[in-house]
């Protein structure tokens, strides 16, 4: 069902309800009061009578007891007088004694010849007097005021029901035409449905729309990047991995083994390439990665310098203890963002020196900032805010281009921040500043987390 046609039946209905509720208690009341209306004229007739058959003149008595007075009747009204005696003094009809004979005071209802009378019975000054009307002159009057006290409600409800019917279909009309603009849009036209000249109601459903739109068009935007960054990139070590093949094919000895170590290292460096490419796309499409599992400072930076390979007591120069927090950050992606910044690090600084890890706790902040530096030839300064392009590289050293760009994806996802320094000739330092918070204290030694590494 519509939403339009619920509310026509859901409004109807209440105010046929209400509307019927109000004129059903209206008609009883009016019923009521008609009843006792003419109950009322009923009874003022027999006083009447009673009070003009006591000022008669004594030979208009003398009359009276020789043969009954003649009363002219009233159209549905019929009355009779007895005198103490239980003689008929004065009539208006001679064919409803049963129906006129003296009975209880008040009211009453008698019925004679298949006609119901309401009776009123009177005494007074010794005589008795008796009305009576007919009951369907009655229910012929009741019904005529019925109708003119019904007729008015009903054409307030059916009026009513119009200007709901004429609200609802003019408030819903631009819902209407919403409907209609998006079944008219083509499916590549991901542009902002626009708000201009709608309810207040509505906006906040097209502006959520519009969010859905641009978070399609993002997802959309990074699925055509990384297919793009896809061919790109892997169409080069493709061709090498290919070109030493052949070559290995064509080649005995020592020449066909340099050329199958070559492709080797080609699949290594592809391997690596699509882990990045992979990694980043997972970062940048919002997927979830949080697994429960606490982010610890010392931990992170356990897992990740046994993830770089590298000898964690030649080649890293590292403190003796680190802050006491956990990191608001999944586990996985702290350890792939500081692997990265160590990579780099290693990759870009001399073999004979090692690399300076740190990481301190920021109070104003409320994060740890991590701290990589290497001895390396350094970058300019021109050239620091492009080491976090995709597929960038400072020198034709091999790598993917990409370590750096998913350590920037990381931080902006979850609210970090990346800082890089360098000069020529100095090395480079990166401080990767990660939100926290501070725990109970427990100071684990360097001899401990390098025990760890070692059985890692």
């Amino acid at each position: 069902m519509s939403l339009r046609a619920r509310l026509l039946l859901t409004l109807g209905l209440t105010l046929s309800l209400l509307w019927g509720s109000a004129a059903a208690w209206l008609m009883q009341d009016l019923e009521n009061k008609v009843v006792e209306t003419l109950d009322q004229r009923l009874a003022q007739s027999a006083r009447m009578v009673a009070g003009l058959m006591l000022q008669l003149p004594t030979d208009v008595w003398a009359q009276a007891d020789q043969r009954a007075l003649s009363i002219p009747p009233i159209e549905g009204l019929a009355c009779q007088v007895h005198s103490p005696r239980g003689e008929i003094v004065a009539r208006t009809h001679t064919d409803m004694e049963q129906v006129l004979m003296p009975g209880e005071r008040g009211h009453a209802y008698r019925r004679e010849g298949g006609m119901t009378w309401r009776v009123f019975t009177y005494e007074r000054g010794g005589l008795t007097i008796t009305t009576a009307d007919r009951m369907d002159e009655r229910d012929m009057l009741l019904s005529d005021v019925i109708q003119v006290a019904v007729v008015p409600f009903v054409v307030a409800l059916v009026g009513s029901l119009t200007v709901v019917w004429l609200v609802l279909w003019r408030g819903l009309a631009p819902l209407t035409r919403l409907r209609e603009s998006l079944s008219r849009r083509h499916p590549d036209a991901l542009a902002p449905v626009t708000t201009y000249a709608m309810p207040a109601e509505i906006r906040p459903l097209i502006e959520t729309l519009n969010g859905l739109l641009a978070r399609v068009q993002q997802a959309i935007i990074r699925e055509q990047r990384f297919t793009n960054d896809a061919a790109h990139e892997l169409r080069t070590p493709l061709t090498a991995i290919k070109t030493h093949l052949q070559v290995a094919r064509r080649v005995e000895g020592a020449a066909a083994i340099d050329a199958i170590t070559q492709a080797e290292e080609g699949v290594v460096r592809l391997s690596r390439t699509l882990d990045q490419l992979l990694t980043l796309a997972r970062v940048e499409g919002r997927l979830r990665f949080d697994d429960g599992e606490v982010s610890d400072v010392a931990d992170i930076v356990t897992c990740a310098i046994a993830d770089t390979n590298a000898d964690p007591i030649q080649r890293f120069l590292l403190p003796e203890r680190w802050p006491q927090a956990v990191l608001q950050m999944p586990r996985e992606l702290a350890i792939t963002a500081l692997r990265n910044v160590l990579d780099n690090a290693l990759r870009h600084g001399p073999q004979d020196q090692p690399v300076t890890v740190s990481a301190r706790w920021v109070e104003a902040e409320q994060a740890v900032a991590f701290c990589v530096s290497d001895q390396g030839p350094g970058i300019s300064q021109d050239m620091l805010d492009q080491l976090t392009e995709r597929f960038w590289r400072a020198s034709k050293q091999q790598g993917s281009g990409l370590g750096l760009a998913i350590v920037a994806a990381i931080a902006e996802r979850f609210g970090a921040r990346l800082v890089l320094e360098s000069q020529e000739g100095a090395g480079l330092t990166v401080e990767f500043i990660v939100p926290a918070s501070a725990k109970a204290s427990r100071e684990p030694a360097l001899a401990n987390d390098l025990k760890r590494l070692k059985t890692a």
